[in-house]
């Protein structure tokens, strides 16, 4: 055992969108075999490319623990196949779409730039991409089978933080906790009107004959699928807006909705195909666009709730439901905001958006920064106000104050050794080779040993 690394936590499920690899330096071959799945050096390459993204100091040899890593992976993905776990075609598609949203918005929403990128189109990438997607919902699953009984009791928190030497408790930075209302501005009659109005005689030019797809790209207005003619791919259902939606699934294949109004602004809908409870449509939006005189009367709404609630006259959670954005993730959390990278609602410093860094800086537990203009995910201004919930010092880890934090990291440690156990059961029923490429790894030899291999060719 004492060759093996701690997989278990070292374990790297990579990306399914990696950068563009056009350059590679070997012709690509299977290096190892799990079970019925195979690992390519292409995989390997590419997982000791990743991890030394994240730290450009790993040595060379971190290559067997890549090879490590991959093989868990192909072992947790060839039981999922054995135990008939299900990975269904909605599922990777939704997932696919998420990755392609993030890159989106990585790429300023320019799907060209993206293109340009991968040297593929969007729909080039999912494909190259979907086979990979389901193994890695697939091994994810299995290993949360696997650990969906682990738990931590509070002694057990308390022994994992006691074990940790007093000269390697970590320290944390400094954290903000803060709650947001972002207010939309409301358009004018004036310029609604003539939003409806051109949507409307696109709607007109569709009766008579026009191409949907050369509309969209000349009219849409969605960075995301205007470019590429109002395509949407293949969602499931509830990713839409309500109003969306429902005219959504009214479509028969190739039938062109009506002018439809949600938040957004004025939607036609095309029907391409549907599969099952998945949808492929497409659609052109017409936004009405917001005049500064609309966004001045934005301020100014939010400066007077602002006031009322710094002076005791509104209280946060009343003017959230008065006058926020209903549709905004912080809205259903009484306007706790959750930090994407950590999921809970704790902050470093660095972490924070600039404008928000710099409208909670000097504020007091309980107050209301002044509002500020902000950018939402589509790209439409939106006024935005914060205010300050916590706020800590930097310090060393300690139970009392950081007791969360350090009962997911014991109940991590103990989701680990589940896994550790049953990959170490699995290897001894479960065929697997290493091509001689990797003799040198300690850590495959030992593995292969414990497989009752004497070597893995």
């Amino acid at each position: 055992m004492k060759n093996i690394a701690p997989w278990a936590l070292l374990f790297i499920i990579l990306p399914a969108l990696l950068p563009a690899q056009n350059d590679k330096a070997l012709i690509d071959r299977v290096v190892a075999t799990v079970g019925s799945e195979i690992i390519l050096l292409s995989e390997v390459q590419e997982q000791f490319s990743y991890a030394k993204q994240q730290n450009p100091e790993l040595p060379d040899d971190f290559q067997c623990v890549a090879v490590q890593n991959l093989i868990v992976q192909k072992l947790l993905v060839n039981q999922a196949k054995l135990d008939s776990i299900a990975v269904t075609e909605e599922e990777v598609e939704t997932q696919l779409n998420a990755r392609i949203d993030r890159l989106m918005l990585y790429f300023n929403q320019d799907s060209k730039a993206i293109e340009d990128f991968y040297g593929q189109t969007i729909d080039q990438i999912k494909s190259q991409t979907r086979t990979d997607m389901r193994n890695q919902l697939l091994a994810e699953r299995m290993q949360n089978q696997i650990t969906s009984k682990a738990t931590v009791t509070p002694s057990e928190v308390k022994r994992f933080f006691n074990d940790i030497p007093k000269d390697s408790l970590p320290y944390f930075n400094a954290e903000v906790e803060y709650r947001e209302i972002i207010y939309k501005p409301r358009v004018n009659a004036e310029e609604r009107k003539r939003a409806q109005d051109l949507a409307d005689d696109i709607r007109k030019r569709l009766d008579n004959g026009e191409d949907f797809e050369a509309l969209a790209k000349k009219y849409s207005d969605d960075p995301g699928s205007g470019p590429q003619g109002g395509d949407l791919g293949f969602v499931k259902r509830g990713t839409f807006v309500p109003e969306f939606e429902a005219m959504a699934y009214k479509l028969d294949p190739d039938e062109i909705s009506p002018v439809i109004e949600t938040e957004f602004g004025f939607h036609i809908i095309q029907m391409i195909e549907r599969r099952g409870n998945l949808i492929h449509c497409r659609h052109i939006l017409i936004k009405p666009e917001i005049s500064e005189e609309d966004l001045e009367k934005a301020k100014i709404t939010l400066d007077s709730i602002s006031e009322k609630i710094n002076e005791g006259m509104m209280t946060f959670s009343k003017a959230l439901k008065t006058v926020g954005d209903e549709n905004q993730a912080s809205f259903s959390n009484d306007g706790r905001v959750a930090n994407p990278r950590t999921g809970n609602t704790f902050f470093e410093v660095t972490d924070l958006e600039t404008d928000v860094f710099f409208a909670l800086d000097g504020k007091k537990e309980g107050e209301v920064a002044e509002p500020f203009e902000s950018k939402s995910l589509d790209g439409s201004v939106v006024y935005k106000m914060v205010m300050l919930v916590s706020r800590s010092s930097p310090h060393q880890a300690d139970l009392k104050k950081d007791y969360g934090k350090i009962q997911l990291a014991a109940l991590e440690q103990k989701k680990a050794e589940f896994t550790e156990k049953w990959v170490l059961e699995k290897l001894k029923s479960t065929y697997f080779s290493v091509n001689q490429l990797y003799d040198a790894c300690p850590n495959l030899q030992e593995m292969l040993q414990i497989a009752g291999l004497n070597n893995g060719r």
